[in-house]
């Protein structure tokens, strides 16, 4: 009997879309950077997640962005996988750090930039910008409402 493949639904709430990401003690935005991790890179430390992202970066086909802001290059704020889907992207996964959930995180925005890189790469790769993801069930309205997603 063959294995069934689970399907992952993005699952992360949109909790403000900025230009940058941006400090919530300050209100101060902060520069940003996302780049491809692999896994001899070691910036990725499993506590501060949710996913197994090492596991992840050795799917076939699948692209693994990190976002770090300055002045702290080498702390990820946030992660995204992709995938090259040949006339669109598709995105498997997306999860802000531990430190940047809930009420008491640092900064506000990660997810959307993360979506905006994915989006970004789209456009480079001809695409039109087109992105696709499963949402869970309970935040289709809120991707809608944020991100302008479609069903």
């Amino acid at each position: 009997m063959a294995k069934k493949k689970r399907i992952r639904s993005i699952d992360i709430e949109i909790d403000k879309l900025t230009n940058s990401i941006e400090e919530v003690a300050t209100g101060r935005t902060v520069a940003t950077h996302v780049g491809r991790v692999l896994p001899e890179d070691k910036l990725i430390r499993a506590k501060d997640w949710r996913f197994d992202w090492l596991k992840e970066m050795r799917q076939p086909g699948h692209e693994v962005y990190a976002l770090t802001a300055d002045p702290h290059s080498g702390v990820v704020q946030g992660l995204i996988s992709i995938e090259d889907k040949g006339d669109h992207i598709y995105m498997h996964l997306l999860e802000s750090a531990r430190f940047n959930q809930g009420k008491g995180k640092l900064f506000l925005g990660v997810p959307p930039n993360l979506v905006a890189h994915a989006c970004r790469i789209s456009f480079m790769r001809g695409y039109g910008g087109v992105v696709a993801f499963v949402a869970k069930t309970k935040l289709r309205q809120h991707y809608i409402d944020t991100l302008g997603a479609e069903v």
